[in-house]
Formats: structure tokens, sequence, C-alpha cells
């Protein structure tokens, strides 16, 4: 059974800035999120994000270079698998 892959109205709207080479990585992505869940292994610096207890963040790089894109995402529910994409763009700027 597939994931279901949503992202944020931020989401979105950081989207539009991206580069069109940046938004094809993104597209794979999710891709990937649908297919094998979110776990990304392969994905350039894929890792958990720890901080906030019961929290699961992940994140990977999208493009690396100056600047490198970033895209953070978060299981909402295991059971019913569905994962939230809250963060795309610069690493400067990531929540993390």
């Amino acid at each position: 059974m597939n994931w279901s892959v949503r992202s944020t109205k931020v989401v979105d709207k950081q989207a539009e800035k991206l580069s069109e080479s940046v938004i094809l990585q993104l597209r794979f992505l999710f891709m990937d999120l649908v297919s094998k869940g979110p776990a990304a292994l392969g994905w350039p610096n894929y890792g958990k994000l720890y901080g906030k207890k019961g929290s699961d963040k992940r994140h990977c790089h999208l493009q690396k270079g100056k600047p490198t894109y970033v895209c953070c995402w978060e299981v909402i529910d295991k059971k019913r698998k569905i994962i939230e994409v809250y963060y795309v763009g610069t690493h400067e700027k990531a929540p993390y």
C-alpha cells in the first residue's frame, strides 16, 4: 500500500520560487515517498531530525551547491501512512 504525501500551503508557495531542476528533484522525492515511505534512502544527506519527543521529522538535500536546497517532512500517521512535507527551500532558512 502506498503512502499519502501532502504538502502544506507554505510549501506550495515556496515551490513557486524554485528553479525547474529543483522542482523536478522535488517531484522525484514525492514519488519515492509515496512508493517507499518516509525513509528516503539514497537521497543526499537524508536523515532524521531530532527534537520534539514523539515527532518523526526527516530531511534530505534536493540540490547541492550554493545555494543548497532541502526538503523537510514529517510522518503524521504511521498506521494510515500519511506524510506531510512542511518545508522546501534553501538550507540556510531550513527549520532545524
